[in-house]
């Protein structure tokens, strides 16, 4: 995750049908010990990061990360948007943690047009800082949202640009709930079979799906993310599935325990979760 991708697309000589493109992601749950899960959704998945003596190092390490992204990082690939005004941007992102792209109120925001703030959210998601999970769209005679959801997609940075230091923080801050949501999503995503297509689904009428994932071979999945071990799917959910009629249903939580609460739908912990879409 990083400019070492535009850096290589940079090069003058093609490179095509001579390379193959291989993410490196951040730690991710199923490569940290599983007493590490809430350490690793505090501080994110950059090493340095994640193996911090203290809370407050790691939070040292991501704030200088960020500093240096936007002033050095950056502005070597040619961009010429001013430091301050993207980590503004980003920032903003990070608060609104899950939300609807909405161009105009970011662009209100930061006192430029659409367009302009359309750019900006290419240049961080190009350089995989940023996540855009785009709706699913079928002709299903459904009032289907088409504006993409936006996460940042390393939880720790979510944190660092909030200033939320510790898990005592992040449990009484508003993005807890969402900042969650995302970490589930990336989790998921980075071990899911080459292919595999995230999307999210919502309806005008609130029929809605946190995470569908298209795998080759073994269809669509629906995924509910409830960090809380009490938690139920919304009837927004089922009625989702209805209109999808997917091939597996899953209510993701932070537990450890897997069991079914109807016919068609499994509680399913985090990481027995992302051990089950690595295993396929």
């Amino acid at each position: 995750m990083g400019s070492a991708s535009a850096d290589l697309l940079q090069q003058s000589e093609t490179l095509a049908g001579r390379i193959a493109y291989i993410e490196l992601s951040p730690f991710d749950l199923l490569e940290v010990p599983e007493d590490g899960h809430t350490r690793l959704w505090v501080r994110g998945g950059f090493p340095e990061s994640f193996l911090a003596d203290e809370d407050s190092r790691s939070m040292i390490w991501r704030q200088d990360f960020i500093r240096t992204y936007l002033e050095r990082d950056i502005p070597q690939l040619g961009s010429r948007i001013p430091p301050t005004t993207l980590r503004r941007f980003w920032t903003m992102l990070a608060h609104v943690q899950g939300g609807l792209f909405n161009a105009a109120q970011l662009a209100r925001g930061l006192a430029v047009d659409g367009k302009t703030v359309a750019r900006y959210l290419d240049l961080l998601n190009d350089l995989m800082l940023v996540r855009r999970l785009q709706p699913y769209q079928a002709n299903i005679g459904k009032r289907l949202v088409k504006s993409p959801k936006v996460y940042v997609r390393d939880s720790g940075i979510v944190h660092a640009l909030l200033n939320i230091e510790d898990h005592e923080a992040l449990l009484g801050h508003p993005v807890s709930g969402t900042s969650w949501e995302g970490f589930v999503i990336e989790n998921l995503i980075g071990v899911a079979p080459q292919r595999t297509a995230p999307l999210f689904y919502r309806t005008s009428a609130g029929a809605e799906i946190d995470l569908l994932l298209e795998i080759p071979k073994h269809g669509l999945w629906a995924i509910e993310i409830k960090r809380g071990l009490s938690a139920r799917p919304r009837k927004g959910f089922f009625l989702a599935c209805e209109d999808l009629k997917p091939s597996r249903r899953f209510l993701v939580n932070a537990g450890a325990e897997r069991y079914g609460i109807d016919a068609g739908t499994e509680v399913i912990g985090l990481r027995e979760m992302a051990g089950t879409l690595a295993g396929l």
